[in-house]
């Protein structure tokens, strides 16, 4: 029964709310340290993604990798991914930060984009990385929008997954996608949702630009939210007929039960983002391997310990699980 009631998380004194918790992180932090190398590569469909990795930082081999993935509408560069990184690199890994298609500061190729469901990229780059490199093991690490990937990666098709994956740590996650959706288009976090708006249409006008004809941008400054933001554009542009038939089956929480290597989900009581639905612990609680941790403080991606550029809980928390009692 992987229920984690007690989390030793306490926020710094000066972080006294979820949103401060959110906040400041991400607005104040930097990581400058962490070195990246970028390679792209080419993706079967005639697209490409842009990964950035960093070595450990003696320069010795290692036979371990950690793959992180990011955010809505973040990138490799985002602190909290840079410090997940740098928490690795410090912990012995290899660290590969991959950019989801678009978000790497050039637009794709193709009409397609990312998605909340999309585990074929993941796994394209899981299996790019174990070809290039003879990795032994793979540890996954994902926030937010990523750990919504890594989760559904791991549990929808467990056969897919290589062996060499064995353990993943994640933060943050909607397990709940269309709950999420509008749970965030409350009045307190309208902050929150604008910006993401803004990126997101920002980024529709550049699919228009590059593939002309292809992309109705009609109407596109009404859009004032998830749903109907996800109901014009992502699923059509991905396959599905609604927001709410790509909500259902995207959102990591209908394939939790299938996860079959250690898995620690970290969702702070207090995140803005999440509603109630975000909090799977009657699948935690009756699986072998999905390990649930509820902090009541934290925020969303935040978890800071200390001083904004200081080593983070959810790093420490995810180096701790990931190489405990490891097999050889």
């Amino acid at each position: 029964m992987p229920l984690i009631a007690n989390s030793p998380y306490q926020p710094p004194f000066y972080l006294f709310n979820g949103h401060l918790q959110t906040i400041v992180p991400s607005l104040w932090r930097s990581v400058p340290e962490v070195r990246y190398h970028r390679e792209r590569v080419e993706t079967d469909d005639g697209d490409f993604l842009d990964l950035d990795w960093s070595r450990r930082p003696d320069g010795q081999p290692t036979d371990t990798l950690g793959i992180v993935s990011h955010g809505l509408e973040g990138d490799a560069g985002r602190p909290y991914v840079r410090g997940m990184v740098r928490a690795l690199n410090h912990a012995g890994l290899d660290a590969l930060a991959w950019n989801y298609r678009s978000c790497s500061g050039e637009m794709n190729r193709l009409l397609r984009s990312y998605h909340l469901g999309d585990t074929d990229d993941l796994d394209f780059v899981v299996r790019y990385a174990l070809g290039k490199a003879r990795y032994r093991r793979v540890f996954l690490t994902g926030f937010s929008a990523g750990g919504n990937v890594t989760l559904k990666y791991l549990g929808e098709n467990p056969v897919r997954v290589p062996k060499q994956v064995q353990r993943a740590a994640v933060f943050s996650v909607p397990t709940d996608l269309k709950s999420s959706s509008h749970h965030i288009a409350r009045l307190e976090n309208r902050l929150y949702l604008n910006r993401f708006m803004k990126t997101l249409r920002e980024k529709m006008r550049q699919k228009a630009a590059l593939l002309p004809g292809q992309v109705d941008l009609t109407n596109l400054d009404e859009l004032q939210d998830f749903p109907q933001f996800d109901d014009r554009f992502t699923a059509p542009m991905h396959g599905f007929k609604s927001a709410d038939e790509y909500y259902e089956y995207a959102s990591s929480g209908r394939y939790l039960s299938g996860i079959r290597i250690p898995t620690l989900l970290v969702n702070a009581q207090n995140d803005p983002f999440l509603p109630p639905s975000c909090f799977p612990r009657e699948v935690a609680a009756q699986s072998p391997c999905v390990f649930l941790e509820t902090p009541t403080d934290g925020g969303h991606v935040g978890f800071a310990e200390g001083p904004p550029d200081g080593p983070y809980y959810s790093e420490r928390r995810a180096v701790e699980f990931l190489t405990a009692e490891v097999p050889g």
